[in-house]
């Protein structure tokens, strides 16, 4: 018997739920509509036509690969953020509602720095950061550098998707390790480190640690070393006057502010997110 898109959405929804996925109403309607082939425009519009039966058994099958612990992003390629819609895969993180908050503060950074400003997204993933930025400051340069191959090629799908290619460019980089010679005077750098301490990464929940790229959730052992390399070496790398933006893990942004003001950095601030929990600490370079 033939089912309407409604139905196909209210089953998946119903599954999801009962499986204890907090975002089961958004991941079963991004299902539906991967499958269907369409906008959440359209899906909305056709919610009382009949899907044939290739859609239905085909968002039977994505549901059936959520349950099982795949997150809906790397099922469908693809994710929202800062509202880009932005390619995905198994090489980068999904670009989470928390980092919006350094994309905010980095837009508002870029914009006070003024015409000509230079942005640098150092761990970039999947470029979400930097490409919000470009495609709120529009007279910016942004570069997105990262050390992985498989996130620096999403990075450049990320840049053509959203139309960006005037504005941002894709380099590697390892943040361990001093900056290339190239990359200098930004006036803003922004970096979403990995910053999981190592022996949490087993407790997190299976759709990360099973899923998600270790290289980009291991901080080392206290979570911290990709803050203190970066701090201490890539200081060189940015204008006077210009600011270094990191989103920190929950009960860190305390450490963070002490490693940027250990390495001379001023006016040091953290930025909470919707729960009121410190997300971006930040900090300038006067000297």
């Amino acid at each position: 018997m033939a089912t309407t898109y409604n139905n196909l959405y209210l089953d998946a929804r119903r599954q999801l739920k009962a499986a204890g996925i907090d975002a089961a109403q958004l991941e079963a309607r991004e299902i539906v509509c991967y499958v269907a082939g369409k906008t959440r425009e359209e899906f909305f519009r056709d919610l009382t036509l009949y899907a044939n039966s290739q859609v239905e058994e085909q968002v039977k099958d994505l549901t059936r690969r959520r349950l099982a612990g795949e997150p809906v992003a790397y099922i469908i390629g693809e994710w929202e953020f800062y509202g880009l819609s932005l390619d995905v895969s198994r090489e980068v993180l999904i670009p989470r509602m928390d980092t919006e908050v350094m994309a905010e503060q980095a837009i508002l950074a870029a914009r006070a720095a003024g015409e000509g400003c230079r942005v640098l997204d150092l761990c970039a993933g999947s470029g979400c950061v930097g490409l919000a930025v470009c495609a709120n400051v529009p007279e910016c340069k942004v570069v997105l550098a990262d050390n992985s191959e498989g996130a620096l090629r999403i990075c450049k799908q990320n840049v053509r998707r959203c139309g960006l290619t005037q504005q941002a460019t894709c380099v590697s980089a390892d943040a361990k390790l001093p900056p290339l010679p190239a990359l200098w005077d930004f006036d803003v750098i922004a970096c979403n480190p990995p910053y999981i301490p190592t022996a949490d990464i087993l407790t997190l929940d299976r759709s990360v640690k099973d899923y998600e790229p270790r290289e980009a959730l291991d901080g080392g052992d206290d979570g911290l070393d990709f803050y203190r390399s970066i701090a201490s070496k890539w200081k060189g790398a940015i204008r006077l006057g210009g600011r270094l933006l990191f989103e920190v893990g929950m009960g860190q942004s305390a450490d963070v502010e002490a490693i940027l003001s250990e390495n001379g950095f001023e006016d040091i601030r953290s930025f909470p997110d919707t729960q009121g929990i410190p997300r971006v600490v930040s900090g300038t370079l006067n000297e």
